[in-house]
């Protein structure tokens, strides 16, 4: 598995995210600032509303950009089969049902999914349960994690 193409399609996936937040604060921006939604007496709150969306918008295209940032100072390693899980490392698990799942622990983005390779990848991050369950681990140990109101089990089956 190529870790270097692996990172870069996840910062690809990444500036996807980044331009659509850009693209949605750009248009809150727009309906909070446009004249036609001036209140017309005090209990019209469109535009305050549309004020707070835009705000929050904007704190989103921050957090996208500070996603960005970690990635680009993440440094690739290749892990063995030997070594501890850390940040950085693609983990091939195993669940009780037999089914794979791809994850990469990486430092933000949680939860971002995409293909690659043939895989369908997954972002965890050491704070999520799965990641917090997984760092330390080794291939072939079983770690077990609390999601979704239900106990799951899986075997890291391989590291890269």
């Amino acid at each position: 598995m190529d870790k270097t193409l692996l990172l870069k399609h996840i910062v690809d996936e990444l500036k996807t995210v980044h331009q659509s937040a850009i693209d949605a604060a750009t248009r809150a921006y727009e309906t909070a600032t446009d004249e036609e939604n001036a209140p017309e007496h005090k209990y019209d709150t469109l535009s305050l509303e549309a004020s707070y969306l835009a705000q929050g918008q904007a704190q989103r295209v921050a957090e996208c950009e500070e996603d960005l940032s970690l990635y680009a100072k993440l440094d690739i390693k290749h892990f063995t089969s030997e070594d501890a899980i850390a940040l950085g490392c693609l983990i091939h698990l195993v669940d009780e049902d037999d089914n794979d799942k791809f994850v990469f622990l990486g430092p933000a983005a949680g939860g971002l999914k995409f293909q690659f390779s043939g895989k369908e990848i997954i972002i965890v991050t050491p704070s999520a349960p799965l990641g917090q369950a997984l760092a330390g681990s080794h291939v072939d140990d079983d770690v077990e994690v609390h999601i979704g109101g239900e106990q799951k089990g899986f075997e890291i089956v391989a590291i890269y």
